[in-house]
């Protein structure tokens, strides 16, 4: 009965996981919307620059899009408010974030990155 109960709060403890990331998405991370959704006229500077403190999450998500193809959720501000979105990153300039098919989201729009 021992394992029953080891397994039971396993996988309690994997969804509590899952649930507190979706929430956080909903709540603090805006509307998730596909790359080719993105309007490039609408996105605008974020209250704050994070640029900085992104710095090594940014490299870190360039580095994962390219060498193993991995996503990173993406969030900039628009005028419509915080739009996320989940893809790879090709590379990172001094002032863009480039994704595929020619998107580049200012740096200085960014909110956050998870991945």
């Amino acid at each position: 009965m021992k394992y029953g109960s080891f397994f039971v709060l396993l996988y309690y403890n994997r969804l509590k996981a899952r649930l507190v990331k979706i929430l956080a998405n909903i709540i603090m991370l805006g509307e998730l919307i596909e790359k080719e959704a993105i309007d490039i006229s609408q996105i605008i500077h974020a209250d704050q620059n994070h640029t900085e403190e992104l710095r090594d999450k940014l490299n870190a998500a360039q580095r994962l899009g390219n060498e193993f193809k991995s996503k990173a959720d993406i969030t900039f501000n628009t005028k419509e408010g915080p739009k996320t979105v989940s893809t790879t990153v090709w590379s990172v300039t001094s002032d863009y974030l480039q994704l595929k098919s020619g998107i580049h989201i200012p740096l200085n729009s960014l909110l956050d990155i998870e991945f």
